[in-house]
Order: structure tokens, then sequence, then C-alpha cells
């Protein structure tokens, strides 16, 4: 008898199954478990997806609603599911993986089942009793996983993107900060590995800084074109099963609940099967991706040694470096940055292939795509705010080392020429080479300018020219 208790039977087009009694889940969802398991990760580790599929069912139910096509009764209940699980409720049912076939499928109908037991829950019966509300009919009335999975993808693709447009904006401070407190200390710039012409270490960090607020502007541009929906759409495009007027309420119910500007596509054939959209977001993620990896380079090399190495800067110390070699401290937030940067690069390669791989009126690898653009979004917001509080914030200029190498680099000798003549500029580098002195002290020594005058054309202002304004 508790054994009995302890399940519920329910039927599909393959027969009958036993469901645990109290998941809110059903037969297909069971189906879909059993037949995906792929990575252990359910859709209920991207949050934003869960309530982006619970706005869709919402925003659907309420259209529905409105055309006559749905009783009051249970478009209350199902939009009373529906907030609840936008609230956070829930989530823990939402258990297939997140890679899957059927072009998202699964989980739409992972989906419609939570929602209709929770909804007969709150009707007073059973989890189960379909005859009451069933998750096809009712919940996905109007509707298809071909419209409804790409729709929830772009809702929460863009607030995934909010989020990470808001950690980019605090590296992006964090690396501005750095810029003006290190605005008057001089070091050399270089060029291919060798020394060039000197620069502010301000001037260095600025455009770290610049790098990020040009890739947010960027960022920002692309997820406009995310806010172009299919809903409406059902299984190809046509509409079929979806009456007239359905797409423009359902967008309008969908634009209120997620506070988006959300348009339908022009052409829902076209929308249904193409995943543009995507490849340009996931091109923006890897140019993002490219250019902070770049940065955490600089980062480590500018730090290498502390004493073998460039030495230039000082990364804060976090953790020890090495189990064998005391006191070792390693650049561990600009390494797993790096880690970070290579993951989206790969993420970027499987989404253009499977966006690619989409065959006639539907694409069948969204759910890829989704992981893939999630995986890279989530990590990048992470890392961004990590390099920020763990290393940018704290990071210290080695200014004494950084004057000497300026004083002793060949490099001094470029911006002196227009004062002491492309000539004795040339003999002044040539000596240096020859015995390693420093470029100043050599045009000290030849009387070729007065110690004052050279002091001023050393100034930060000075070398570093127009540049030198950050703030």
């Amino acid at each position: 008898m508790t054994a009995a208790a302890a399940t519920r039977s329910e039927h599909d087009l393959l027969g009958d199954r036993d469901v645990p009694a109290e998941a809110y889940w059903g037969i297909h969802t069971l189906r879909a478990m059993e037949n995906f398991p792929i990575t252990g990760t359910p859709i209920s580790a991207y949050p934003y997806l869960v309530e982006a599929l619970a706005a869709v069912k919402e925003a659907a139910t309420l259209a529905n609603e409105e055309l006559g096509l749905l009783e009051p009764g249970k478009a209350a209940a199902i939009v009373a599911a529906c907030q609840e699980i936008r609230a956070g409720k829930l989530h823990d049912q939402f258990v297939v993986d997140v890679i899957q076939g059927g072009a998202g499928t699964s989980t739409n109908m992972n989906a419609n089942e939570v929602v209709a037991n929770r909804a007969l829950e709150l009707l007073g019966h059973a989890k189960g009793q379909y005859e009451h509300l069933h998750p096809n009919e009712d919940v996905n009335l109007g509707q298809s996983t071909n419209d409804v999975y790409p729709t929830a993808v772009k809702i929460a693709t863009v607030f995934a993107v909010h989020g990470l447009l808001r950690a980019m904006l605090v590296l992006q401070d964090a690396f501005a900060a750095k810029a003006v407190e290190f605005r008057d200390i001089l070091k050399m710039g270089r060029t291919q590995l060798q020394d060039a012409v000197p620069m502010t270490l301000g001037q260095e960090f600025s455009a770290y800084a610049v790098m990020i607020e040009e890739d947010r502007s960027r960022l920002s541009e692309a997820v406009e074109l995310i806010h172009e929906i299919n809903l409406g759409a059902t299984a190809i495009g046509t509409g079929l099963n979806a009456p007239a007027g359905y797409a423009e309420s359902a967008r309008r119910h969908l634009a209120g609940i997620t506070r988006l500007p959300l348009v339908t596509a022009a052409n829902l054939v076209e929308a249904t099967q193409d995943c543009g959209a995507f490849v340009q977001m996931s091109g923006v993620l890897k140019r993002i991706a490219v250019k902070l990896s770049k940065s955490c380079n600089d980062l480590r090399l500018l730090s290498s040694g502390p004493r073998a190495g460039l030495g230039e800067i000082n990364l804060p110390p976090v953790q020890a470096g090495s189990s064998i070699m005391p006191g070792k401290v390693n650049p561990v937030i600009p390494e797993v940055v790096n880690q970070v940067a290579f993951e989206v690069i790969g993420n970027d390669v499987t989404i253009t292939m499977a966006a690619e791989a989409g065959q006639l009126q539907l694409n069948a690898f969204e759910p890829i795509i989704l992981h893939s653009l999630s995986e890279s979004i989530t990590h990048l917001r992470n890392a961004c705010v990590t390099l920020a509080e763990r290393c940018v914030s704290g990071i210290t200029a080695n200014t004494e080392t950084l004057r000497a190498t300026v004083e002793n680099s060949i490099g001094l000798v470029t911006a002196l020429n227009p004062h002491i003549g492309y000539t004795a500029a040339t003999d002044i580098a040539k000596e240096a080479l020859a015995t390693g002195r420093g470029v100043a002290e050599l045009v000290l020594e030849r009387g070729l300018l007065p110690a004052e005058t050279l002091a001023g054309l050393l100034r930060p202002e000075v070398v570093a020219g127009s540049g030198q304004v950050l703030a």
C-alpha cells in the first residue's frame, strides 16, 4: 500500500509509466531523463531559462483567455503557477538534461507538466489528474516547442547579458581607477616585446578600461537583436493551431511580464529556423573573451618575476603558488580568466556549427546553443567580477623599477630626438647599447642638455604626450 502510494501512473503515446507521486514533472519528463543522461546538468541550473519558460506559459495563457480559448478558472491557476515559478519556486522540478535531442521538446514538456501539476494543486486536485487541467491541451494551448523554446532562450539570454554588462562595468571601473592612480608613473612602452617609447602606467591601464567599454557597447548592440521573438509561429512559422490575434496578444503580455521591448519577427517561417542572432551574440562574447584574455596576458607578463622577470607591477597575493617552492605566488586570477576565455572561444565554435547544421524549417540544435551561450555569459560575468575584485583593485606599481627602466632604456632616446638631433641621438643609442649605460646619464655627460631641461623633458605629462589625460 505504501509503495503504491509513492507513485502515480501516467500515459503517453508509448504506454503507461509510474511517476513519483510527489513529482511535479510527469511521464514526458521521465522519458527525457532516461534518454538524455549527457551532462548531469539539469535545466534548473539555468534559472533565467526556467523563469523565461514560465513567463512564456503565463503570456500564452493570458492570450488564450483573452481570445476566449481558455476558461478563466484554468487560466487563473496556470498564471498563478507560472508566477510562483518566476518567483523562484519549483525550480528543482526542472530536471531534464540541458543537452537533449528534440529541439527542446523535452524542456517544453517539463515546463508544461510542472505548471500543470502545480495548477491542479491550486484548483484542489491531485497531481496527474489531467482530466481537470492538461499539460498539452491547456498549458501548451496554441503553442509548439518550436516557438516556446527559442522565445524562452532569447528572454533568458537577454537577462543573462544584462548581468554580464553590469559585471563588465565593475571591471572597467577597476581598471579606470588604476589608470588614475598610476597616471604619473613613467614606464617603457613595448612593441613586439622590445623597448618602444615611454608612456605612463596609467595610460596602459586606461587602455584596458577603454577596451572593456568598447566591448560593452558591442554587447549592448548585439542583445538588441535577441528581442525579436517567434512566439505564435507554432511548429514551422505558419501559426497552425494559433488563432488570429494570438501572436500579438501573447507578445504584448510577454513584454508586460518581462518588461522587455519584445517584437514579433516579420517573417515567422524565417525566424523559426534562423539562429543568426545567437551566432552574432556568440561572436561578441568571443570578442570580449579575446580582449579580456589579452589583458590578463599583459598582467601576468608585467608582474612576472618578481625578480627575474619584468616585475613592473605587483598582483595581490591570494594563495600560495607551489607545493614545493616556498614563497612562490602565482598570477592565479588572470590565469583562471584566461581559461574562461578559452572556453568561450570553444563555445563560439560549437554555436557556429549548431546554427549551420539546422535543416529546413527548424534548427534541432538549439539546446546546445542555449547551453554554450549560457556557460559563456555566466562564466564571463563571474570572471569579470573576480578579476576586478581579486586582482585589479589590489595591483600596486614598482615605481622605482619602472623609472629605472625608462632611464636605462634605449627607447628614451626617441623622446629626446627633437631636442638633441638625430645624429647625436643615434650616437647616444649606440653607446648606451655598447656600454649598458643609461641614455639620460650619457646625455648629461656629453652636455647635450642641462639637467633641469632633461628633468623637464622626462616629466610624465611631457613624455606621455596627449594620451596622458585620463580623467
